[in-house]
């Protein structure tokens, strides 16, 4: 059968048990005559104490509910009081901070622009040495292209005369001083451009910080003429959040202070530099003029030892001319020394060819059998070391015409050596350089 489709009364547990008449159970009920014909009419009504009981918890709702409107409105108005005197207190202390902001940004902001200027100044100076390297750089094509064609043209002398004496060394000396020192320049240009590189992005960096400073003090400046009656303010809801990236106080200060910080250091550094510019070019001057005495003198003294060392190769080639002759004789011997040596082999070998057919048992290993291999095999030895000496004595002979000739064309380069160590090297150390020194301050 259906049950009742009204849900109970809910009870609020504060408000106290309703009377006692709504513990009525329905359980105890008469039995009716009238039996299961009445059953659906009784089951789908409420009891008595059951309408009382909701009754009451309805009227207990509308009182709780007056009273907790009571008291919200008294807190209402309590708040509205309290949020007002609030409001106007931070305010009126944000204007405060705001103030002191602005003087902070000011006082970054000065020192950043008197760091710009120094900074500035110090690389038009240091690109004032830099110039001054680079003309330098310049000055030294001219002894470089003089020591290398020194080299050049003594590397045309022919072996065996190309020697490494004291010409040479002293040479080779030169260009590697003269290389060192243009790599000294261009190690410096890239060093000083790198540190103009690094004046300007510190520059830069103080620039951009000191822009950053000049937007915010505008910024906060507004932001402090800000009051309840300005017609430009608005709601920004999304504003209260705190970002990711946001420095605090001291990171700010701290970051202005090491801007200033590396820019004096840049500074420091640049103000060093153009001392050592100044010392480089100064030494690299003098090394090339003493380093030009020295190389003037080898080739003097080389040149004399010159003509000493044509005259004894001279004498040399005689003696190898007559050891040719005598070796060529002993050839000769030892040619004929075989070719007798074989005719007495080709005898003893066709002895023992002939009698390789003797018939049946007169085939006989008998005395003449045993001297004749004996013989073939001493005149075979004698015949192989004759031979052995001859191809001795041949490349002896062809060692003695190598060397000839090694001789023939020594003493034919010699004299080319001389002129291009007189006419051709010395002749062109004449247009050596002028002063470095100097010529970096030549426009």
């Amino acid at each position: 059968m259906a049950q009742p489709d009204e849900p109970h009364p809910p009870v609020v547990p504060s408000c106290p048990p309703p009377s006692k008449i709504c513990d009525v159970v329905r359980s105890e009920r008469p039995r009716s005559c009238c039996g299961m014909a009445m059953a659906g009419f009784r089951t789908a009504k409420y009891q008595l104490p059951e309408w009382h009981r909701r009754n009451a918890g309805v009227c207990y709702q509308a009182l709780t509910a007056g009273e907790q409107a009571e008291r919200g409105r008294a807190e209402a108005k309590h708040l509205v009081k309290h949020a007002a005197a609030s409001a106007q207190r931070a305010q009126e202390y944000s204007k405060a901070t705001l103030g002191q902001r602005l003087q902070d940004v000011h006082f970054w902001r000065m020192e950043l622009q008197k760091e710009i200027m120094e900074l500035d100044a110090e690389t038009n100076l240091l690109a004032a040495q830099k110039l001054r390297l680079e003309r330098a750089l310049d000055a030294t094509e001219v002894p470089y292209a003089v020591a290398v064609d020194n080299l050049e043209c003594r590397e045309r002398r022919q072996p065996p005369d190309l020697v490494v004496d004291e010409v040479e060394r002293q040479l080779m000396k030169e260009a590697d001083l003269i290389r060192d020192i243009r790599d000294l320049l261009k190690r410096t240009i890239i060093q000083a451009a790198t540190q103009i590189r690094s004046n300007r992005i510190q520059k830069e960096n103080c620039e951009l910080d000191w822009s950053d400073k000049v937007e915010t003090y505008h910024i906060d400046d507004k932001c402090l003429s800000y009051c309840t009656d300005s017609t430009n303010v608005q709601s920004h809801p999304s504003s209260v959040k705190f970002e990711e990236n946001a420095s605090t106080p001291k990171s700010w200060a701290q970051f202005s202070h090491d801007n200033i910080s590396r820019a004096e250091q840049e500074k420091l550094a640049s103000v060093q530099l153009r001392s050592l510019i100044n010392s480089i070019i100064h030494d690299a001057s003098e090394d090339l003029r003493m380093q030009r005495a020295a190389v003037n003198e080898a080739f003097d003294t080389h040149c004399r030892e010159l003509d000493d060392a044509k005259l004894r190769l001279e004498q040399h080639l005689q003696q190898i001319l007559k050891d040719i002759g005598d070796e060529e004789a002993n050839i000769v011997n030892l040619k004929k020394a075989i070719r007798d040596k074989e005719a007495y082999l080709k005898v003893a070998q066709t002895r023992l060819y002939d009698r390789s057919f003797r018939p049946n048992v007169e085939l006989c290993r008998d005395e003449p059998q045993f001297r004749l291999v004996n013989e073939v095999e001493e005149l075979t030895v004698f015949v192989e070391a004759l031979k052995r000496k001859l191809m001795e004595s041949e490349q002896n002979l062809k060692n003695l015409e190598e060397t000839r000739m090694k001789l023939e064309k020594e003493i034919a380069v010699k004299a080319n050596s001389i002129f291009i160590d007189r006419e051709k090297c010395m002749g062109n150390r004449v247009r050596y350089p002028v002063d470095l020194e100097v010529a970096s301050y030549k426009q």
